[in-house]
């Protein structure tokens, strides 16, 4: 039996037994979006486009699901933060853009702080979240599946399915989504510290180009007046504090401006 959150006061209807058919065809596509977020990696893509692939593979791999959305967020804080989501269809875009911005309530924010699934199958009727159920039933959305991504003890983000009809989730739909969401947690785990491995790496060596223009700068001013490298130095950081201007801008432009004027004496 599947541990999670149901909705509390309500019995869905009895589900009659899936035939081997459709179970088979159910584990089929739970193992073909597992090989999917297996084979995710960063390279140069935003981490927000890896979520939206993880998001199609989840409804791929949640019977019932009509779309759904992946989470990203900030923990450690108080309150968790939300960095980024990515979604399949707008109508989750816009149930997201409610529980997150608007209303601060929701299946996502709970599944993360209680680090279990959460379902409902009736949001109109459902008291934990009173604002948020009954705006997004409105929206002619019902069901909601929230998966907690969790890599050892972090929570990192969530996955939420969304279905348009009552009662979409049952126990079946849950354990396929559990099976999916801890792995899915792990790529999109490591796809993130890729990704800031990526940043880091080119905010160093934008770093170290700029380092090498500042040099060339203060040779520049060294040769024009014969003055210290560090007073040539204490120059340029003058120009920059008077012009409001980054030292590396303004080491540039000294740069261009003596390439042109030696290009001009070769003319």
């Amino acid at each position: 039996m599947a541990d999670y959150d149901a909705q509390p006061d309500r019995t869905p209807p009895s589900q009659p037994e899936l035939p081997p058919a459709q179970v088979e065809a159910d584990e089929v596509d739970l193992h073909a979006a597992l090989t999917g977020v297996a084979g995710i990696v960063a390279d140069a893509r935003q981490v927000s486009e890896i979520l939206r692939d993880v998001a199609e593979f989840a409804v791929r791999a949640i019977p019932g699901a009509d779309g759904a959305g992946v989470t990203l967020i900030r923990s450690g804080d108080d309150l968790p933060r939300i960095l980024t989501w990515a979604v399949t269809a707008a109508f989750v875009a816009e149930i997201d853009a409610v529980q997150y911005q608007d209303l601060g309530e929701g299946p996502c924010l709970t599944c993360m702080d209680s680090r279990r699934p959460a379902v409902s199958g009736s949001l109109g009727s459902d008291n934990r979240w009173p604002h948020f159920g009954g705006r997004v039933a409105r929206m002619g959305v019902h069901s909601v599946l929230a998966l907690p991504l969790t890599v050892g003890e972090r929570v990192i983000g969530a996955i939420n399915s969304y279905a348009h009809s009552r009662d979409a989730f049952a126990e079946h739909a849950v354990q396929l989504g559990s099976q999916f969401a801890g792995p899915a947690a792990v790529s999109v785990y490591h796809a993130q510290l890729l990704a800031s491995v990526w940043e880091r790496t080119d905010q160093l060596q934008r770093a170290v180009n700029s380092r090498a223009v500042i040099d060339q700068a203060i040779g520049i001013i060294r040769s024009r007046t014969g003055v210290s490298a560090a007073e040539a130095f204490d120059r340029l950081t003058q120009i920059s504090q008077s012009e409001n201007v980054k030292l590396s801008v303004v080491a540039e432009r000294l740069v261009q401006e003596a390439v042109r004027c030696a290009q001009s004496r070769e003319r």
